[in-house]
């Protein structure tokens, strides 16, 4: 077996990303709290990624993750939900 001599040096992967953990559609859609059928939809529609592994689809958690941050409702988002109520002349009247 060949021994590295003093001089060499074997190069060090300093910040290696990490392996990334892998989910299957059921995992991925129960993470997300959808059916396995919509979770198919959002793939197909290019909203998540999936990788096709063989016979399977498998999802990286760090994308469900990160779609999940993506659809996350910021404050105001729902204003269209809520329109401005109409005063009536029994508001004015007790505004007064």
């Amino acid at each position: 077996m060949h021994q590295p001599t003093s001089g060499s040096t074997l190069p060090v992967v300093a910040d290696a990303p990490p392996d990334p953990i892998w989910l299957g559609t059921q995992d991925a859609a129960r993470q997300l709290g959808i059916t396995a059928r919509t979770l198919y939809r959002l793939i197909n529609e290019g909203e998540i990624p999936a990788y096709k592994l063989g016979r399977v689809l498998r999802l990286k958690l760090v994308d469900v993750e990160a779609f999940l941050e993506s659809a996350r409702v910021r404050p105001g988002d729902l204003e269209h939900l809520y329109p401005e109520r109409k005063r009536t002349d029994a508001t004015d009247r007790s505004g007064q």
